[in-house]
């Protein structure tokens, strides 16, 4: 699948043996678990690591973990709508409305809970970028913003012009909370636009994030 963005940052990333061999290992397990039932989801998120270690040395966050928690975002995308309401409910995920409403939200959150397991050399910081990279917050790190938008840009995505602009943004160095806002508050107006259920904690964040970009 090629790629129809192609921003360049002037550094490249510089691991150790050990980071090194786990992102290699990363790949490798996500190759085998998800290539073969769901080929565009695995390029997707191979794509959205890139994006989020390119924005990581941008922005000055951690390279690794960023391209850790791309690798490993999507991974309960392998799972159909009914197989991850199933595992939400096991864990006892509590959304306060009924799960069918918000299963495009589930992934994230059943990973993070479940993969820390399979994944102890990870740091909670991997886990709360996975756990988040679907809703978003009002009060997010570094990591957890950048995870975020590279889901939302990376280069496989469609070039519409609420990708184009957020895409514009990272270029041009924009601050990372800025960059987030469009990211977001885009995602908010194209739910919208397409009539689908808004989550409500979803309206809660976005009126949070307003109220404090006036301040």
């Amino acid at each position: 699948m090629a790629e129809s963005w192609n921003w360049k940052v002037g550094e490249k990333p510089s691991y150790d043996a050990d980071q090194q061999a786990l992102l290699d290992r990363l790949e490798a397990d996500l190759e085998s678990h998800m290539k073969a039932v769901k080929p565009r989801r695995f390029e997707h998120s191979r794509s959205v690591a890139r994006t989020a270690e390119k924005m990581a040395l941008a922005y000055g966050t951690d390279p690794f973990s960023a391209r850790a928690a791309g690798l490993l975002h999507d991974w309960d995308k392998v799972l159909s709508a009914d197989e991850q309401i199933a595992k939400a409910r096991e864990l006892g995920l509590d959304f306060g409305v009924d799960y069918e409403l918000v299963s495009p939200l589930l992934h994230g959150m059943t990973a993070a809970a479940t993969l820390p397991s399979a994944y102890p050399e990870l740091g909670t910081e991997v886990w709360d970028a996975i756990e988040t990279h679907t809703l978003g917050g009002a009060h997010l790190s570094d990591l957890q913003m950048i995870v975020f938008v590279a889901d939302g840009i990376e280069p496989l995505r469609k070039d519409v012009d609420a990708i184009r602009q957020t895409r514009k943004l990272v270029e041009e160095h924009a601050p990372l909370s800025e960059v987030y806002w469009s990211s977001f508050s885009k995602g908010v107006a194209y739910v919208i636009d397409t009539e689908r259920y808004l989550y409500p904690k979803t309206l809660d964040i976005y009126n949070e994030l307003v109220l404090a970009r006036s301040r």
